[in-house]
């Protein structure tokens, strides 16, 4: 999940407003800013008070996990004819805070069926981005046969997942900074040292995110099999970390032993 913090702040009152009624119905004078209708001042308050709150909850995880929660329980209690709570507990989140985290979360979550031996190749994984993402590539790729393109351009990636934008250069493009095929090898190649007849061999044919990363084979097979056991909270490397506890002005590097060992 991307949190739009700054471009949240940023944004006009009645983008916040046309924000906010894509999901809900929204107040009688938040209808009326939307259309352009005029507003009396008594009601100026209560429209300013209403953008600011909106403002804050557009990029708050808790209120969008509510949302979505809230929606799939009562989908889940009407099918299911009953009522009562539907999740067992509060969600958890964790703050990935560099490249080396996105890409092990990433990885670990797109594997997940693969690990759970509901499938073989991620590819065949349902309900996955890695799936989404290739089936996209692969129905593009055959619209364009023969024609030049670049494996990162966004009309290749799925419009509902953020992109590939390639590997990190100035000016960087908003997305993901790596390139999709390196990332498809790379998962590739990480479910074939967890299949269950391959489990803990390493072959030589390492994929280049690792290098580049200066991440090692086993420790990424440790960490894509076991992230949610070993990180709690933070994720990402030593100097990530304690950037991000100085800004805070904390004093406990949570994770500290993890991320040594396994983004050195």
């Amino acid at each position: 999940l991307h949190v739009g913090r700054d471009a949240c702040m940023k944004a006009t009152p009645i983008s916040i407003a046309q924000r906010w009624h894509q999901i809900f119905s929204g107040k009688e004078v938040s209808k009326k800013f939307i259309d352009g209708d005029y507003i009396e001042p008594y009601e100026k308050e209560q429209l300013d008070s209403l953008i600011d709150l909106w403002r804050l909850r557009l990029h708050d995880i808790s209120w969008f996990m509510k949302v979505l929660n809230e929606n799939i329980a009562k989908r889940a209690n009407q099918e299911d004819d009953c009522t009562g709570h539907f999740w067992q507990a509060r969600f958890k989140s964790q703050a990935l805070l560099d490249e080396q985290a996105v890409l092990s979360c990433m990885t670990y979550v797109d594997l997940n069926p693969v690990r759970a031996a509901m499938a073989e190749t991620p590819e065949q994984s349902d309900h996955t981005s890695i799936q989404l993402r290739i089936e996209h590539w692969k129905n593009r790729s055959k619209e364009l046969h023969g024609k030049q393109f670049s494996d990162n351009d966004e009309d290749f990636q799925p419009a509902s997942l953020m992109p590939f934008a390639g590997n990190p250069r100035q000016p960087m493009p908003p997305g993901i900074a790596f390139n999709l095929i390196d990332y498809i090898q790379l998962l590739d190649w990480t479910g074939r040292q967890i299949h269950e007849n391959k489990r803990g061999s390493i072959d030589d044919n390492t994929p280049p995110a690792l290098q580049r990363l200066n991440i090692s084979p086993l420790h990424w097979i440790e960490v894509c099999t076991h992230f949610e056991d070993r990180f709690k909270g933070l994720v990402g490397s030593k100097h990530s970390l304690k950037t991000l506890i100085k800004s805070f002005g904390l004093t406990r590097r949570a994770n500290r032993s993890n991320s040594t060992l396994l983004f050195s």
